[in-house]
């Protein structure tokens, strides 16, 4: 579990980046949801299981059938992820495209998934021959790494809440950005 750990900071870390760089600071999609909505709303979801991945792998052990369900949680950010690199090829058309960088960060995630869940798989596997429960089993890891994870399922799961609000037009949801960008962006199409 420690290598899997560092492979899902270092995955928190690139996310992270390429959440501020490119999804807010280039693309602005908070400010462009009249068009975004579909890809902000696949953020939000990804981001949410994120949060739980993150605020528990360094603390629980997911037992018996718990290890299904994550497991699932697993796979479905796998399939969000496809669903995103095909929602946002669309979204993007009107920018130019998805940025090459960006595109270059996605390659990098997908590596370190992989190399995340080649790590996870031998654990899960052994939690499910376990009895079904939730066990406080924190593996041998620096505490502060278990608290970074902590903090980031905290930053991943505000960013979810802030795609949301986006997506579903709360007012000011696109802060700091103005809607008249988004409505430049409209005009540019």
């Amino acid at each position: 579990m420690p290598g899997a750990l560092w492979l899902l900071a270092i995955q928190g870390v690139l996310g992270a980046l390429d959440t501020v760089y490119y999804h807010e600071w280039r693309a602005r999609l908070p400010a462009r949801a009249a068009l975004a909505h579909a890809e902000l709303q696949l953020h939000a979801a990804r981001d949410f299981i994120y949060a739980i991945i993150f605020s528990t792998l360094p603390w629980l052990a997911w037992q018996g059938w718990w290890a299904m369900v994550l497991a699932a949680l697993f796979m479905a950010e796998i399939v969000i992820t496809l669903a995103d690199f095909i929602v946002e090829d669309h979204v993007r058309q009107p920018l130019g495209g998805v940025y090459h960088g960006e595109r270059a960060m996605h390659s990098v995630m997908g590596i370190a998934y992989g190399a995340m869940l080649a790590h996870v798989l031998p654990v899960l596997w052994a939690w499910w021959s376990a009895p079904t429960r939730l066990v406080m089993a924190p593996p041998q890891v620096p505490e502060a790494l278990r608290w970074a994870l902590a903090a980031m399922a905290v930053g991943v799961c505000l960013s979810g809440v802030r795609d949301l609000c986006a997506a579903f037009a709360v007012p000011h949801g696109a802060w700091p950005w103005r809607i008249a960008e988004q409505q430049e962006w409209r005009a540019r199409r």
